[in-house]
């Protein structure tokens, strides 16, 4: 595991969370291209549970909505329609992350997207001392405390995962 903030090609999550002089520590990983969130907790070296992971929804067009959940979670799509003040949501198409996010799939991060959307946290967040998620692109994740991240992006924590136990 390599903790660093060397010299490195900085992307829109890490500029802003400089610009507004959040605290925050860069982790990086070696990855032959798009990993699941947990492999990602075991290569840093963070519990599973503090490794969240950035999904774009959609209820229909020009309606998009972010949610923040551990990586070991899958988005409760009735509770993000709910929170999200929708009768439904559905992921939004990966052929439409980029051109939407500015972000790819594996390093999409909730920080410096094209837009600012409605983002949701899921409340498991509120009560860690810190989460990871990615810093926007794959390899590269931002540690900083969840409040902070909430702050920066004007969102809420709200009940929106199910856990596969």
């Amino acid at each position: 595991m390599e903790l660093t903030k060397k010299k490195m090609a900085k992307t829109n999550a890490i500029r802003q969370l400089e610009q507004k002089k959040v605290a925050f520590q860069v982790l990086t990983y070696e990855s032959e291209g798009v990993i699941d969130g947990v492999s990602v907790a075991k290569k840093i070296g963070h519990p599973a549970n503090h490794v969240f992971k950035t999904l774009v929804t959609t209820a229909g067009p020009g309606k998009m909505f972010v949610f923040i959940i551990p990586v070991e979670a899958e988005l409760d799509l009735k509770a993000a329609a709910k929170v999200a003040g929708e009768k439904k949501v559905d992921m939004l198409p990966l052929k439409d992350l980029l051109a939407t996010t500015g972000y790819v799939r594996g390093g999409c991060s909730p920080i410096g997207m094209k837009k600012l959307f409605p983002t949701f946290i899921d409340e498991s967040a509120e009560q860690l001392d810190y989460i990871i998620v990615s810093g926007g692109k794959i390899g590269l994740q931002i540690q900083l405390d969840p409040k902070e991240l909430a702050e920066m992006v004007c969102a809420k924590f709200a009940p929106v995962t199910k856990f596969n136990t």
